[in-house]
C-alpha cells in the first residue's frame, strides 16, 4: 500500500511542478534544475541551477542564512560580513543602547574588528543540504488507518530519519512537511553562535518613515545592519570568544552597482516564515472577518498608549522602542491583508474554486467515496473552532502581550527549577530581571494591562473567563461601575506585587533561601495569581479545544490537498512557506494601487528629504544626510545624479524573507529585500500579480551609507564591488 500511495503522490507533484510557469511561488531550491531554470532564463537569470543550489560546490545557498530566530541575511565579503535589515538587527542594536551610547538614535559604526560587538543569544544557520524522505517518512503508513495512526508511524518515522542524519555530526537536523503531510524534506543545518554587530545607521535612516510608512509605498527607508561571523581557529562554530577569528565563508555575494530598470530579472533567496495559500473558503472568512478584527484592535490600543508614552519621554522611547516595533509590525499587515482580500474578494474565489472540486469530485464513485464530505465537514469544523480560536487570539495578543505575565511565567519556572539546582536558577532569574527591568515602565506597563485586560473580558467569550473576572460581577453589587472595579484592581495587583518593582525584587533574590517562606511570598502575590488563574483556563478550556480542531482540520487539510492537485494537473501549485530555504523570482515592475495612480519602481533620496519634518520622530533625518543631499555628494553610488534607495518587483515574499539578498540575473547582490506593498499583504493566502510587490533597498544606498554618511571605508573595501 505505501509504494502505492508514494507513486501516485510523486506522480501528482511531478505533474504539478512541470506544470509551473509563474512569477508567484516560493519554490525548493532543490528542484530548479528540473522544474523552475528554463523559466528564469526566459526572464532574464544567466547562471544555473547549480550556482544556486548545490551540495558539491560552493553556491548561493552557502552565502545565505536564518539570522536569528526569523530573518534572513546574505554574506558579503571573504572575512563573513554579513548583510540583513536594520528591524532584523534592532533588537540587537537596542540591546547596546542606553542614554549614554544611544545607537538606535545615533547608529553604531565599527571602525576595526576589536569594536565589533558580541550579542548573546544571536545565531545565524545555514544549510548544508536538504532530501527529499517522502517515501522513508510514509513507510508503513495507508489510506485505511486512521490521521492518528498515520501521525504516531509518521512521528517514528521521523525519528529514525532525523537520527540516522544526526550520527557522527553536530549538525541540527529536522524533518518538515510539505503540502500539508504529502511530500516530506530532511534538513541538514549548520549553526554559528558567535555574532558581532558591525554597523547600523541612525533609526531615521534605518526606520526611516517608521510605522507611517511600514508595509507601504513609495519607500524611503535604509532598512539595513551589518554583523560579522566569527569562528573557532578550524572555522567551526564556537561560542563567542576573545580568541574567535572572522568566518571564512566558501562563497558569498559580489555587490553590483550598476542598478536596475524596469523588468529586470530580480530573484529573492531566503527563508520565508509561513503562508497559507491552499486555505477553504471557512478559513479565509474565519481569518478575515472574525480574527484579524480582534487582532488589529488589540494591537491598536497598545500602539495608542506606548506611543504616547514614548513621545513624552526619551527614556521610554528607547525602552520601547523595539516592543512598539514588534506590536505595530503585524497590526499594520493584518489592516492590509484584510483590505487586499476584500478587494480581491478572496472568500468568493475560494468558494468558486470549491464549487469547481465538488463537481469534479461528483464525476466518479471513487472520488465520491474519498472526498466527498471533505467540505460540508470543514464548514462545520470551522464553525465549531471559531469561539475558540477566538479566545486563544485573545490569551496571546491580550493577556500573554501583559509584561507582568511573562515575569510571572519565569518566577513560576523559578519556583520549579530553584529546589533542583537554587544558584544556577538565582543567576537566571537575576539575568532576567535585569534585562527586564532595563526595558520596563511601570506606569506604562499599568495601563497596557488595564486595556487588555478589559478587551478580554468584554470580547474572550463568557466561557473563558478565570475566576477574579467574577471580581465584576460581585463587586457591582457594590453599586461600584466597572471602570471603578478595574481601577481598583490593577493599583491593587501593581502595589502588590513586589517583585513588579526593581529594588523589591533584587531584595528579594539576593536573600532567596529555598523553602516555604520564600515561595509563599511569590505566590500570594496578586500577579502570580493572576498568571495562574489565566494560564488554568487556557489549558482546561482553549488549549484542548484548539488542538482537537486544528488537528481534525489539518486531516481533511491533506486530503484537500491531495483533492485540489489530482483535480487540477495544470496548476501551478508550490509549497506553503515553512521556514526553509526557497528561491522566489520576478521582475522590477511598477503596480496601479487604485485607479488614476500609478507608482514608478523606484524611489531616491530627493523623496526622503522632500518628507523631512523635524517635529515628526519618524520623519526627522540627520543633519550629515541632508548636507550630502544638498551637494549631490553620492560618490560612485549615484544613477544620473540621483541617489536611489529602493525599488519593487514582483517576487513573492513574506515574513522571514526580511534581509533576504536580491539578486540580478549575473548572481549579483543588488539589494536587500525589507517589506512588502500594503496592497499586497494579502498574499499570505492570496497572490495578485496585479497588485503584490517585494520592497527592496537598493544596494547602492546601503553603500552610500555605509561610505559616504558614516565613512567606514572599511567595509567597502572588503566587498567585491562590480560596476
Amino acid at each position: 500500500m505505501i509504494k502505492k500511495i508514494t507513486s501516485i503522490l510523486i506522480a501528482i507533484l511531478i505533474l504539478t511542478f512541470s506544470q509551473i510557469k509563474a512569477d508567484e511561488g516560493m519554490w525548493i531550491p532543490l528542484f530548479l534544475k528540473k522544474y523552475n531554470i528554463e523559466d528564469m532564463k526566459k526572464k532574464g537569470f544567466k547562471l544555473t541551477a547549480e550556482d544556486i543550489y548545490s551540495i558539491n560546490k560552493a553556491s548561493m545557498k552557502d552565502a545565505v542564512m536564518i539570522f536569528g530566530g526569523g530573518c534572513t541575511a546574505e554574506i558579503i565579503s571573504d572575512r563573513g560580513l554579513i548583510l540583513t535589515n536594520h528591524h532584523c538587527g534592532y533588537s540587537s542594536i537596542q540591546s547596546h543602547s542606553s542614554l549614554e551610547h544611544d545607537y538606535l538614535t545615533n547608529g553604531f559604526w565599527a571602525m576595526s574588528d576589536k569594536d565589533e560587538l558580541p550579542n548573546e543569544g544571536l545565531t545565524v544557520t545555514f544549510l548544508v543540504r536538504m532530501e527529499d524522505v517522502t517515501s522513508q517518512v510514509l513507510n508503513g503508513v495507508s489510506d485505511e488507518m486512521s490521521y492518528d495512526e498515520q501521525e504516531k508511524i509518521i512521528a517514528k518515522n521521523i525519528e529514525k530519519v532525523e537520527g540516522k542524519a544526526q550520527k557522527g555530526n553536530n549538525y541540527k537536523i529536522s524533518v518538515k512537511s510539505f503540502f500539508y503531510g504529502n511530500q516530506y524534506f530532511l534538513f541538514v543545518q549548520k549553526v554559528y553562535k558567535d555574532i558581532r554587530l558591525v554597523g547600523a545607521p541612525p533609526s531615521s535612516i534605518g526606520k526611516f518613515g517608521g510605522d507611517t510608512d511600514n508595509w507601504m509605498w513609495p519607500r524611503h527607508t535604509g532598512d539595513f545592519s551589518l554583523f560579522r561571523i566569527y569562528a573557532n581557529e578550524n572555522n567551526e562554530p564556537a561560542e563567542y570568544s576573545e580568541n574567535n577569528v572572522p568566518y571564512k565563508p566558501i562563497k558569498h555575494f559580489p555587490v553590483s552597482i550598476k542598478g536596475v530598470k524596469k523588468n529586470d530579472f530580480t530573484m529573492v533567496f531566503g527563508y520565508p516564515g509561513r503562508t497559507q495559500e491552499y486555505l477553504t473558503s471557512y478559513a479565509v472568512d474565519m481569518i478575515k472577518n472574525k480574527i484579524n478584527p480582534h487582532r488589529i484592535n488589540i494591537r491598536q490600543n497598545i500602539i495608542d498608549i506606548m506611543s504616547e508614552d514614548m513621545e513624552k519621554d526619551r527614556a521610554v522611547r528607547i525602552k520601547y522602542a523595539s516592543k512598539y516595533a514588534r506590536v505595530s509590525n503585524y497590526w499594520k499587515k493584518w489592516i492590509g491583508e484584510n483590505r487586499g482580500l476584500e478587494i480581491l474578494n478572496a472568500v468568493a474565489k475560494k468558494e468558486e474554486t470549491e464549487k469547481q472540486l465538488t463537481e469534479w469530485i461528483n464525476k466518479d464513485e471513487d472520488r465520491i467515496a474519498k472526498y466527498g464530505n471533505l467540505l460540508p465537514d470543514f464548514k462545520k469544523l470551522y464553525s465549531e473552532y471559531t469561539p475558540y480560536k477566538l479566545a486563544e487570539e485573545y490569551f496571546y495578543e491580550a493577556i500573554w502581550r501583559m509584561e507582568s505575565m511573562k515575569f510571572s511565567s519565569k518566577m513560576a519556572s523559578f519556583i520549579r527549577n530553584s529546589e533542583k539546582d537554587k544558584d544556577a536558577e538565582i543567576e537566571k532569574i537575576k539575568k532576567y530581571g535585569k534585562k527586564f527591568f532595563k526595558d520596563y515602565n511601570v506606569s506604562t506597563d499599568k495601563k497596557i494591562f488595564k486595556t487588555l485586560l478589559k478587551l478580554y473580558y468584554e470580547n474572550a467569550g463568557s466561557d473563558f473567563q478565570p475566576e477574579l473576572m467574577n471580581m465584576f460581577k460581585t463587586f457591582s453589587h457594590f453599586d461600584l461601575d466597572e471602570e471603578t472595579i478595574l481601577n481598583n484592581y490593577v493599583d491593587y495587583y501593581f502595589e502588590n506585587t513586589f517583585y513588579l518593582n526593581e529594588d523589591n525584587f533584587f531584595d528579594f533574590i539576593e536573600k532567596y533561601n529555598y523553602g516555604s517562606e520564600s515561595n509563599i511570598k511569590i505566590t500570594e502575590t496578586p500577579a502570580y495569581n493572576f498568571f495562574y488563574d489565566f494560564v488554568n483556563v487556557y489549558y482546561a478550556k482553549i488549549k484542548p479545544n484548539t488542538e482537537k480542531y486544528t488537528s481534525q482540520i489539518n486531516k481533511k487539510t491533506k486530503l484537500y490537498m491531495r483533492a485540489l492537485m489530482e483535480a487540477n494537473p495544470e496548476k501551478n501549485f508550490y509549497p506553503d512557506a515553512n521556514s526553509t530555504l526557497r528561491v522566489a523570482y520576478g521582475k522590477v515592475d511598477t503596480y496601479e494601487p487604485r485607479d488614476g495612480v500609478l507608482y514608478d519602481y523606484y524611489t531616491t533620496l530627493s523623496g526622503v528629504i522632500a518628507k523631512v519634518n523635524p517635529e515628526i520622530y519618524d520623519y526627522n533625518v540627520p543633519d550629515r544626510l541632508i548636507e550630502l543631499y544638498n551637494k549631490k555628494d553620492y560618490g560612485k553610488y549615484a544613477e544620473n545624479g540621483k541617489m536611489h534607495v529602493c525599488f519593487i518587483a514582483s517576487n513573492h515574499t513574506t515574513g522571514g524573507n526580511s534581509g533576504s539578498p536580491v539578486i540580478n540575473g549575473n548572481g549579483e547582490l543588488i539589494g536587500v529585500n525589507f517589506d512588502r506593498n500594503w496592497e499586497g499583504t494579502m498574499s499570505d493566502i492570496m497572490y495578485n500579480p496585479d497588485q503584490c510587490r517585494n520592497i527592496t533597498l537598493d544596494i547602492r544606498y546601503v553603500l552610500f551609507i555605509i561610505d559616504k554618511f558614516a565613512g567606514d571605508k572599511r567595509l567597502v573595501e572588503e566587498m567585491d564591488i562590480v560596476e
